[in-house]
């Protein structure tokens, strides 16, 4: 290959971003990663494209959004310069509602997301249906949100480097870095700028429910992909001794889906997994120039929405490093 214009440092979903929109930009690109394609936490189960609440709204809020928004085109060109499956499907969410207050909280929520969502996806409060893919709801009412997505991690994360390859870049265990350099590294490069790694872990079950909404109760994101299965998860834990390893917490986080969807309970478990998330101080992503390595760049951060916010964070580091053009916002700004 020619020497590189990019070099990204990483091979999960954000430097794998970065690295697609550089390359879709003309540049000739190489990522790195020792470890693999997908080997930390984008090589997980879950992939729940999950918006924030449509209030208070501030930059990252909207950063995510119109994120979001893109990312059906984003995966749709994915798929078709691969010819891979990513698992992406903008099916919706189900959040049930506990109280007379939870339902008037919901009901605002939805008169800010008419505005605030620009009418490109709705946040509603509507009855609980007669019907097994439902959450329990003690009200007997349920926010449905039309902006949520999922997507399978590890597939779209293989498909992601596939697309690099296939616009001429190279993905890479080792080798030299050339050009503009971006480091993508997970939490071992959240630790170097102050921030931390907290460990998720989740479970994969056998349980047919292709094309039905996501579902988030009792803090757990139950998503069920179009092969088949149902992903549940996960755990947040500050302080872990080893990043991989599952234990009694996901029983517990399997244990509290069954009861909040007993039409799950019995489904076989076919995969337990465990992985570390990079987290930033601010909780935010952290993009542009990078903190400790002058004439370097940094995407990373992308605590427990990295792949609902990837498409547009790997737009604005091409449009930052190859044009000049800085649509960073301040606050995810090392």
């Amino acid at each position: 290959m020619a020497t590189a214009d990019v070099t990204v440092m990483g091979a999960g979903v954000f430097g794998l971003s970065v690295a697609y929109a550089c390359a879709r930009r003309g540049a000739v690109v190489r990522v790195i990663d020792p470890h693999g394609v997908a080997a930390g936490a984008s090589g997980g189960l879950v992939g729940a494209l999950a918006p924030h609440v449509p209030e208070n709204w501030n930059d990252k809020k909207a950063f995510q959004f119109e994120s979001l928004i893109m990312a059906e085109a984003f995966w749709a060109d994915v798929a078709a310069l691969t010819g891979h499956d990513v698992g992406y499907a903008r099916s919706g969410r189900l959040q049930p509602l506990a109280d007379a207050r939870a339902v008037d909280l919901a009901r605002t929520r939805a008169e800010s997301a008419v505005t605030l969502w620009q009418g490109k996806a709705l946040w509603q409060v509507v009855p609980t249906a007669d019907a097994p893919w439902m959450p329990r709801s003690p009200t007997g009412m349920v926010v449905h949100d039309t902006l949520s997505a999922l997507i399978h991690p590890r597939r779209a994360t293989r498909a992601l480097a596939s697309a690099v390859v296939a616009l001429g870049g190279e993905v890479l265990r080792e080798g030299r870095a050339e050009g503009k350099v971006v480091w993508a590294t997970g939490w071992h490069g959240m630790q170097v700028i102050g921030g931390n790694g907290v460990k998720g872990q989740a479970a994969l079950l056998r349980f047919d429910a292709a094309e039905q909404p996501q579902l988030f109760a009792d803090a757990l994101h139950i998503i069920p992909h179009g092969d088949g299965t149902v992903a549940i998860g996960s755990t947040s834990e500050r302080d872990f001794d080893d990043p991989t390893e599952t234990d009694s917490a996901l029983d517990d986080v399997l244990a509290r889906a069954f009861a909040a969807f007993p039409v799950l309970a019995g489904a076989p478990v076919l995969e337990r997994w465990a992985g570390v998330r990079p987290r930033s101080k601010s909780r935010a992503p952290v993009l542009g120039a990078h903190p400790t390595r002058e004439g370097e760049y940094i995407a990373n951060g992308g605590f427990k929405i990295g792949f609902g916010m990837a498409p547009k964070a790997g737009e604005v580091m091409a449009a930052l490093m190859l044009d000049g053009d800085d649509q960073i916002p301040d606050g995810f700004r090392a």
